[in-house]
């Protein structure tokens, strides 16, 4: 998670947020979307880490689909490598989305995992995407003074990039460290599934262009959607349940390290 000087534990983030909160807070409006009903979906994402190859065209594809600063320090979606070294019996994260660890690599290939094995032998190893899990009980929401971060019928978190006054009470009550101040927008940013994508039909991005089908997107209120038929055929888990945000991305094959 990113951290920020002066960080606030989640209680003191959340009466801050509460002395700030005018006695009838704003809240965003819905982006407008002719035709589109609110009611109809329920969007969730799914990740087969059994799958993952780590190959971060995911991250290229978000940031170019998103605008996303193409520095390596800032991304809505980011993939974890996990390593168990010989002799070992613990996995550790080897590996976050951070510029010591995914090094920017020229236009080809713009990021990627630096090699730092090269005279160690590894066990085992295993990638995990991560990316915001669009809580059914965001504290996201619960703490943003101005409402500028909601939650919508169909199920996503969104931010109202206009109404935001960079507080980041968000990113710190994010349990997932999947929030980060844009510079260039001068406003929280994170993952937003590409909603002006579904909203269209379309996958979001990420899952466009993976090549093997590590990540799944659908609405759950479609039984036959990728996502629904993803969670009948495995036995799934979610990051961090502890937190009590209720998660809506759903994970395939990650050990109990992984949080």
């Amino acid at each position: 998670m990113r951290l920020f000087g002066g960080v606030l534990g989640g209680g003191g983030i959340a009466l801050v947020a509460a002395a700030l909160l005018p006695e009838a807070a704003a809240v965003a409006d819905k982006p407008d979307i002719p035709g589109y009903d609110w009611n109809k979906h329920h969007w969730s994402f799914g990740v087969d880490a059994t799958k993952c190859i780590g190959c971060l065209r995911c991250v290229e594809a978000c940031k170019v689909e998103n605008n996303v600063p193409k520095d390596p320090h800032h991304f809505r979606t980011w993939v974890e490598r996990y390593v168990t070294l010989e002799g070992e019996e613990k996995t550790h994260i080897d590996s976050q989305h951070d510029p010591v660890n995914i090094e920017a690599a020229g236009a080809d290939g713009k990021y990627r995992f630096a090699n730092r094995y090269k005279d160690a032998k590894v066990d085992k190893a295993f990638f995990v995407p991560k990316l915001c899990n669009h809580c059914t009980h965001p504290a996201c929401v619960q703490v943003c003074p101005v409402g500028a971060t909601y939650k919508t019928e169909d199920g996503a978190v969104l931010i109202d990039h206009t109404m935001c006054i960079g507080c980041q009470y968000c990113v710190q009550a994010c349990p997932y460290g999947a929030r980060f101040f844009n510079e260039e927008i001068q406003a929280t940013d994170k993952c937003t599934w590409c909603y002006h994508r579904i909203t269209k039909g379309l996958n979001p991005a990420c899952v466009e262009v993976c090549p093997v089908s590590a990540r799944v997107f659908g609405d759950r209120n479609d039984k036959q959607s990728p996502i629904s038929i993803f969670l009948r055929n495995n036995r799934v888990t979610v990051l961090r349940p502890e937190s009590g945000n209720a998660p809506n991305v759903f994970y395939v094959g990650i050990d109990k390290e992984v949080s």
